[in-house]
C-alpha cells in the first residue's frame, strides 16, 4: 500500500506542468477562432471573384488578399501542429513524473521526462513564433488608409 504523503507529493509533481496544458487549450481556442475567421474570408473573397462584372483593380485586391489569407492558415496550422505537439509532450512529462514518484515510493526519473519537457516546452514557443508571424502578416496586410 502507498504512503498518502507520497502520494500527495506525486500528484502534486505530476498536476504542476497540466497548467502549460491549461495555457495550450486556451491557444488552441484562440487558434481555432483565427482559422474558422480566415476560412470565412475566404469563401467570401471566392464568391466575391465569380462575380465577371468585378473591375479588374478590385479583382487583383482580392486576389492578393488570398493570397495573404492562404498564408496565415498555414502558419495558423503550423501553430495549431507545434500546439497539439506541445501538449503530447507534457501529458508524456505528466505521465512519466506521476509514474516514477509511484512506483516504489522513490524518484526514478530518466532522461525522458527532460526530453518531453524540452520538447514541450521548445513546442510552445515554436507555436508562439507561428502565431507571432500569422498576426503580423494580417496587421500588415490591412489597408489602414482610407481609399480615395
Amino acid at each position: 500500500m502507498m504512503n498518502p504523503s507520497t502520494l500527495s507529493d506525486s500528484i502534486q509533481l505530476a498536476v504542476a506542468p497540466v497548467f502549460l496544458l491549461t495555457a495550450v487549450a486556451g491557444m488552441i481556442g484562440a487558434l481555432t477562432h483565427r482559422l474558422a475567421r480566415v476560412i470565412d474570408r475566404s469563401r467570401v473573397l471566392h464568391k466575391e471573384l465569380m462575380d465577371e462584372s468585378l473591375r479588374p483593380s478590385i479583382r487583383d485586391s482580392y486576389n492578393q488578399e488570398l493570397k495573404n489569407i492562404a498564408t496565415r492558415g498555414r502558419f495558423i496550422n503550423v501553430s495549431m501542429i507545434f500546439l497539439v505537439l506541445c501538449a503530447i509532450m507534457i501529458g508524456l512529462t505528466i505521465l512519466e513524473l506521476f509514474f516514477a514518484e509511484t512506483s516504489g515510493g522513490k524518484l526514478m526519473v530518466s532522461a525522458f521526462v527532460l526530453y518531453t519537457f524540452v520538447a514541450g516546452i521548445a513546442s510552445f514557443i515554436l507555436a508562439l513564433i507561428s502565431l507571432l508571424i500569422e498576426v503580423l502578416i494580417a496587421s500588415y496586410s490591412i489597408r489602414w488608409k482610407p481609399h480615395n
